[in-house]
């Protein structure tokens, strides 16, 4: 019986994170729908890998790919079946759950060998602990929530045939988009993360949250309150409804720190705070606080880094 199914999109660190923490539980066989992600599978310690060929899937929303998950796991009656926490993966996730009438636990943190799952709720304000009482243990595991780390190897490789299905084919993909990618690194794989809120006040003041990231080498996020200010796009947000980040440094600039946002960062190794208001809540658990303005503060700081450069 294997242990653990793993399904693997194809590139980041959140895929890698997801197949840390299944190694942990066991025997990790990773569902790979391209050599991309078969690659990343053998890189992290996978001691097999489901390697699909299915033409024409990627043209369809994810039911061709729900339907070859459903099939494996039906199949290899695993212990454990973990999919990332994206978008993708939990609409794969409750597909394969509703099919195999299995429970069904997202955005969990951690993982028990018995299937007890943590899981933070309402917005982090609370820890609970789940167990599915039906079936398997099926989950998506937030981003952030575990250090990856390789273990590359040689999995044994199994070539899984598919055809896309007509009763798959009910969503067809007209148009992919790629965001350029820039010259900072992605949010939500950065290991230093710079983030302005309502108190940068501007949208052209935002170039002082960038100067910082940039002489740190790291990204720049926003709050939600910045981003609906207009001061940056939306898709920079860190919180519950944006980007969920687990950075080494986390420094939060003019950012009050409501849960909504506390969500997004909370597990970030070190978090430092500058706020002009010293009973701001981001400072209840920043590292390192500054009372005071971040139009002071930041300049000074960006001259220090620049010495030590």
């Amino acid at each position: 019986m294997t242990d653990i199914l793993v399904y693997v999109p194809n590139s980041g660190k959140h895929a890698a994170e997801v197949l840390t923490l299944a190694r942990s539980l066991g025997d990790v066989a990773a569902i790979a729908f391209d050599d991309a992600a078969a690659s990343l599978a053998g890189e992290y310690g996978a001691a097999k890998v489901h390697r699909v060929e299915a033409p024409g899937a990627d043209d369809y929303f994810v039911d061709p790919k729900a339907a070859v998950l459903v099939d494996l796991a039906r199949s290899a009656n695993p212990d454990f079946f973990l999919l990332p926490s994206t978008d993708e993966g939990k609409a794969l996730a409750a597909r394969v759950a509703v099919a195999l009438d299995n429970g069904l636990m997202t955005d969990v943190s951690d993982l028990a060998a018995d299937g007890t799952a943590t899981q933070d709720a309402f917005a982090g304000a609370t820890v609970v602990k789940s167990k599915s009482t039906k079936g398997f243990t099926l989950a998506t595991v937030k981003a952030g929530s575990t250090e990856p780390l390789a273990a590359p190897g040689e999995p044994a490789v199994e070539t899984v045939n598919a055809e896309v299905a007509p009763a798959d084919q009910r969503v067809k993909v007209v148009q992919r988009v790629d965001e350029p990618a820039g010259d900072r690194p992605a949010l939500s794989e950065a290991r230093i993360v710079v983030s302005g809120g309502r108190g940068v006040g501007s949208a052209e003041d935002f170039s002082l949250i960038e100067k910082v990231a940039d002489s740190l080498g790291g990204a720049v996020g926003a709050s939600r309150a910045a981003t609906d200010s207009g001061y940056y796009p939306h898709k920079f947000q860190v919180g519950q409804t944006g980007t969920t980040v687990s950075p080494q440094l986390y420094v939060a600039a003019g950012i009050s720190g409501a849960i909504q946002h506390r969500a997004g960062m909370q597990t970030s190794r070190v978090i430092v705070a500058v706020n002009k208001d010293a009973d701001a809540p981001i400072f209840g658990m920043a590292d390192f606080g500054v009372v005071g303005d971040l139009f002071q503060v930041l300049p000074q700081a960006l001259d220090e880094i620049e010495k030590r450069k």
